[in-house]
């Protein structure tokens, strides 16, 4: 079963100490979405120094064959893949939900980071550690972190924020949902113009309660 079936309950997580700190994470809360906008803390963004390998990406954490990517993938088919040597995938199909498009070849798709790694660069995460950005990058505890979507929609997105890219209109409210709760989990910021325009896409949204899970 595919890991976002349900868009009325989306896990993100506040944390009760920096992020940086190394102590215990908060229990899981619970939000309402516009609250959870509303406390999105505002700052102003850089992409100073960044570069895509200050991310390690697409590691193979539990030594099992399958990299991050391959996880997802496997995770998240609607109709599972067999999966071969070295993680080797045949068959399966997939729903991408930015486009609403069926896929049937794991070549077609990407594993989209949902807040992009550019964007979390710019909004805090250039002063996190190597360890925490490959955390960042090969999250699998929270199944709205990394999502498997048409190569095409996520290239389209690139590293643009809602306020630039949004994916089609009937799963809106879902995604600014889950990059609501992927910001607030990571103690990201956001610029105005982007607060802006969650602030305004979420008055159109139905008001639903949000579960708050701690880090990995």
């Amino acid at each position: 079963m595919p890991r976002h079936t349900i868009p009325a309950i989306l896990a993100i997580a506040l944390l009760a100490t920096p992020l940086t700190s190394g102590t215990a994470q908060a229990a899981a809360q619970t939000m309402l979405l516009r609250d959870a906008v509303a406390s999105l803390p505002t700052g102003t963004e850089s992409r100073d120094g960044y570069e895509r390998s200050s991310f390690r990406h697409w590691i193979d954490a539990d030594r099992d064959g399958c990299n991050t990517r391959y996880e997802v993938l496997i995770e998240e088919a609607v109709t599972p893949p067999e999966v071969g040597s070295r993680c080797a995938l045949v068959g399966g199909q997939w729903h991408s939900y930015y486009d609403d498009i069926t896929v049937e070849q794991a070549s077609e798709l990407d594993v989209d980071h949902v807040v992009p790694l550019a964007e979390a660069w710019d909004s805090g995460a250039h002063a996190w550690s190597p360890a925490q950005r490959q955390t960042y990058a090969n999250d699998l505890s929270d199944p709205n972190h990394l999502v498997a979507v048409t190569a095409r929609s996520n290239r389209q997105k690139a590293d643009q924020d809602p306020s630039t890219w949004l994916p089609i209109e009937p799963v809106r409210c879902r995604y600014i949902g889950e990059w609501t709760a992927i910001k607030l989990r990571w103690e990201l910021t956001v610029d105005n113009v982007e607060k802006d325009t969650l602030t305004s896409l979420a008055a159109e949204c139905p008001n639903e309660p949000i579960e708050i899970p701690p880090l990995p």
